[in-house]
């Protein structure tokens, strides 16, 4: 069987799993504190056959060429847009908001923030906002102000602290959703280096004009392997078959 076989195989595999990540990446381009995956490649069999006495040589032939390994989340900053909200906020460096759901502590970078009717901030979804020994923060009636430090601030004086929060490698975290992260198991944060930045909001680190040219591209890709996977399967072995016929 010829190497080309392989290579349209592995080819065909990763970009058809890249279009998922590109799909994706570009339908959560405008998702508040969304934070974009990006591929990473590895050999097909890597791992299974490394020091395998039974090895075969077809194993050995496909894992020469790349294929894609998985995806990691890309953590750079996304862009910070104003709303005159004072409950909106944006961070402004490394370091996440904790919020309590019903899974447990979670972390995000989406600051759309409210009060329920209790005085509790909380999320779009009902979910309490932490402060910065993780418990929920209420509010009493009044304008709040909130510091660069997430220091908050109502009538004059100080009612709590929004906790910020980071972890030692982002390889910590699991990306659950659009942009909430759960920590791995024994993974603990330490206290974020973010400043706090009152009514406005971060938005996806994904741009959505690259995200719909990597979609295309990627697209594209696909199709010129599935191409080339069907003239090595169908059209070789038939030439093949004849030409050997006559042998």
């Amino acid at each position: 069987m010829d190497s080309g076989l392989y290579a349209a195989y592995t080819g065909l595999l990763a970009r058809t799993q890249a279009l998922d990540t590109a799909a994706n990446n570009l339908a959560n381009a405008g998702t508040n504190g969304f934070r974009a995956e990006r591929d990473y490649f590895r050999g097909v069999l890597a791992g299974g056959f490394a020091n395998d006495s039974q090895a075969s040589q077809v194993g050995d032939s496909v894992n020469g060429f790349g294929i894609l390994g998985g995806s990691t989340a890309d953590f750079t900053q996304g862009t910070l847009t104003n709303t005159s909200n004072p409950l909106d906020l944006a961070l402004d460096g490394q370091g996440f908001f904790a919020i309590q759901t019903k899974q447990g502590v979670r972390y995000t970078r989406d600051g759309a923030f409210s009060l329920s009717p209790q005085g509790q901030v909380q999320t779009h979804n009902g979910d309490a906002v932490l402060d910065q020994n993780q418990q929920p923060i209420n509010l009493p009636s009044g304008k709040s102000v909130v510091a660069p430090d997430g220091t908050i601030s109502v009538a004059g004086g100080v009612v709590g602290k929004v906790g910020v929060f980071q972890f030692a490698s982002p390889e910590n975290l699991t990306l659950e959703g659009a942009n909430r992260f759960a920590p791995r198991a024994g993974m603990s944060p330490v206290a974020g280096s973010a400043q706090v930045r009152q009514g406005a909001l971060e938005g996806g680190n994904e741009d959505a004009v690259q995200g719909t040219m990597q979609l295309i591209l990627v697209q594209r890709q696909a199709e010129m392997m599935q191409k080339a996977l069907s003239v090595f399967n169908n059209d070789f072995d038939k030439t093949a078959t004849e030409e050997l016929g006559r042998v």
